[in-house]
């Protein structure tokens, strides 16, 4: 492993997938929980159903983790066979319990599986590509190109290192950072590794496949928390980001948190 799959690998072989009922820990760091907030959440995660082909034989499931939603899990409804890849093994035997004998369970780096070109119908990779090292994310992409039959997509959920609310925030994280130098405070860091290209980095996959891209969702949780109030008002506003979402999609993927890549690959 290289340092950042082995830093992924450690946190959730140790931590990520650890659970209280059914609320993982991954869930209760990086998602609002809230109830006000659901809809909202479960709609965001149904975009990725509307590039899903109706049904298939194989889907590929790259760093599937537990499948920790309903709308995760439902992805694969019309598929015979849902192939899952991870670098948890605790991961890999909840998603067995949820999938049952459709599913096939891939323990180990995606980069060292021997997978057939043009094997899966669908393919998707959800928060995944950006925790891989930013020098291997390209060498992934192609792979799950490779791997997928021509004409079906590949669906990946990423990150914008461009978004407004940074603009805004990072000068905050800065004078956080005097701060605590100044005062003597340890400075946490951050626990999982990340590294997100800009959103033209995409293009370079236009020589193998078509390229689109939408919104997914406008915030990271903790920041969607702060902006977002737990009323009647937050309801609203859950109400209105979800529709100027859903009209004003090019903005949205330039200007806010988590685009949605949909490749499709080349005939020949």
């Amino acid at each position: 492993m290289n340092s950042a799959e082995k830093n992924i690998s450690d946190f959730y072989n140790t931590v990520g997938w650890q659970s209280e009922g059914d609320i993982y820990e991954d869930t209760k760091r990086y998602e609002d929980l809230r109830e006000l907030a659901q809809e909202y959440n479960d709609k965001c995660r149904l975009r990725v159903a509307r590039h899903i082909p109706p049904q298939g034989d194989k889907m590929l499931d790259m760093a599937s983790g537990p499948i920790p939603y309903q709308e995760y899990l439902d992805y694969s409804q019309n598929f015979q066979q849902r192939y899952c890849v991870d670098l948890s093994a605790q991961a890999l035997a909840d998603a067995e319990r949820k999938i049952g004998d459709r599913g096939v369970f891939l323990h180990g780096s995606f980069f060292e599986l021997e997978l057939a070109e043009n094997l899966f119908d669908c393919a998707i990779s959800l928060h995944t590509i950006y925790h891989i090292d930013k020098q291997k994310q390209e060498e992934a992409v192609r792979k799950l190109i490779a791997v997928t039959k021509p004409g079906q997509p590949i669906i990946i959920v990423y990150r914008n290192p461009h978004t407004l609310i940074e603009y805004f925030v990072s000068p905050l994280r800065q004078l956080k950072r005097i701060w605590k130098k100044l005062s003597n405070t340890t400075i946490k860091e951050e626990e999982l590794y990340g590294f997100t290209h800009p959103i033209s980095w995409w293009n370079r996959f236009e020589d193998e496949a078509e390229v689109k891209i939408f919104p997914w969702r406008s915030f990271y949780s903790h920041h969607q928390k702060i902006l977002i109030p737990n009323n009647k008002l937050g309801e609203k506003m859950f109400t209105l980001l979800y529709n100027l979402e859903e009209k004003f999609p090019n903005f949205f993927v330039q200007y806010f948190q988590y685009p949605m890549i949909v490749l499709k690959k080349n005939d020949g």
